[in-house]
């Protein structure tokens, strides 16, 4: 008897192009094991340290306000204490991740979202649409967003839009980062509009009697799930640095909560303790890696063409 040939989706051969690619599935391994990180936080600072703002003056050299010990590394505390204050690294490293994943998460789905609303829209119904779009795209790009956050930031008060304090602040880089980052993705996704839309089946759409709603969501979109999705994993460890980079410019969440960013910037008035800079350091590093990799693999996977 023969045996009948098991036909296979798109999506399962993109999955099986993606298990054999070894640094991708690492990279994603990785990345679900810092989500797992950021959502256990408070009982991996439990487990392995102390609560994230808890100092440990008896843990400091009153003379030199380092560490005693150079470090501070015990089994109580696994990456030290911080100089003057001997708060515990480890906990607000974990408690950082939890900031850090959190805006770029939703400041990427924002950023998608509007981005490939307008990028569909540009480059479905062209003319004078597409044109305005596309010059929206280029005011945005040219924006200075960095100057543009810092001033923002520093004029809103503790309370605005139903949000108070760390909730504000959050609010407010969600918001920032997101809006302000869409015309990247908006390009990509108008261009494969622009060739979609001279395809055979768009023809055969509209042929039936298809109005553009219906062609737009039903017969493009599921086409341009693979490049948004793509570019949104990439998109992640950038919107993460650039929101290190406010963090580390005192513009981030206030302290005394964690960020990567803002540990950072604590850490260069002591630059003589290596692992006050070491390990917020290596978590925006691995984290970005890790990102990069995974997106990558995700490309290859489900744009086999365009592999290099």
């Amino acid at each position: 008897m023969t045996k009948q040939i098991e036909g296979r989706s798109l999506g399962r051969i993109a999955w099986n192009r993606l298990k054999r690619d070894k640094v991708a599935m690492g990279g994603g391994i990785v990345v679900i094991f810092l989500i797992l990180v950021a959502v256990f936080a408070p009982l991996l600072a439990d487990w392995f340290g102390s609560p994230p703002n808890e100092f440990h003056q008896d843990l400091i050299d009153v003379n030199t306000l380092a560490p005693k010990g150079g470090t501070g590394i015990s089994g109580e505390h696994i990456f030290g204490v911080e100089p003057q204050n001997g708060r515990d690294i480890f906990s607000r490293v974990v408690y950082g991740a939890r900031i850090s994943l959190l805006i770029a998460f939703f400041a990427t789905m924002l950023s998608t979202l509007i981005g490939s609303t307008l990028g569909v829209i540009a480059g479905f119904f062209g003319g004078w649409v597409d044109t305005l779009i596309s010059r929206l795209m280029d005011v945005f790009l040219a924006f200075p967003l960095l100057v543009f956050s810092i001033a923002l930031v520093g004029v809103v008060p503790d309370t605005a839009f139903g949000f108070t304090g760390d909730g504000l602040r959050i609010f407010l880089l969600i918001f920032i980062i997101g809006f302000f980052s869409w015309p990247y993705i908006g390009r990509i996704v108008r261009g494969q509009t622009l060739s979609l839309r001279e395809r055979e089946f768009v023809d055969a759409a509209r042929s039936l009697g298809a109005r553009a709603p219906r062609i737009i969501f039903k017969e493009m979109l599921p086409n341009l799930i693979a490049p948004i999705l793509i570019y949104a994993t990439l998109l992640i460890p950038t919107n993460i640095l650039f929101e290190a980079a406010l963090s580390f410019l005192g513009v981030g969440v206030r302290p005394p909560t964690a960020s990567w960013g803002g540990m950072l910037s604590d850490a260069s008035r002591f630059y003589t303790i290596w692992h006050f800079m070491f390990f917020p350091g290596m978590a925006i590093f691995i984290t970005v890696l890790a990102f990069n990799l995974f997106g990558d693999g995700l490309r290859d996977a489900l744009d086999p063409k365009g592999r290099r």
